[in-house]
């Protein structure tokens, strides 16, 4: 709703900081920029990218065996 601050945490305490650059980094390669006054496409757009790549590198570090 409007005026409400998101709430979500990271599931990996002081990741925050790199999570935020990443958003930010793909808001660029998009050409979106982040804000209230954004659509929600919009803003979606970039989590969504954002959870593409990060299952994508999962993937690839399962793939070759490598655990977390």
């Amino acid at each position: 709703m409007a005026g409400e601050r998101n709430t979500n945490q990271p599931a990996v305490q002081g990741a925050e900081q790199g999570l935020d650059q990443f958003k930010y980094e793909i808001a660029n390669e998009l050409g979106v920029q982040l804000g209230g006054d954004r659509t929600s496409r919009e803003n979606g757009s970039v989590g969504g990218q954002m959870t593409k790549r990060m299952i994508q590198y999962a993937e690839q570090h399962l793939k070759s065996g490598n655990r977390f």
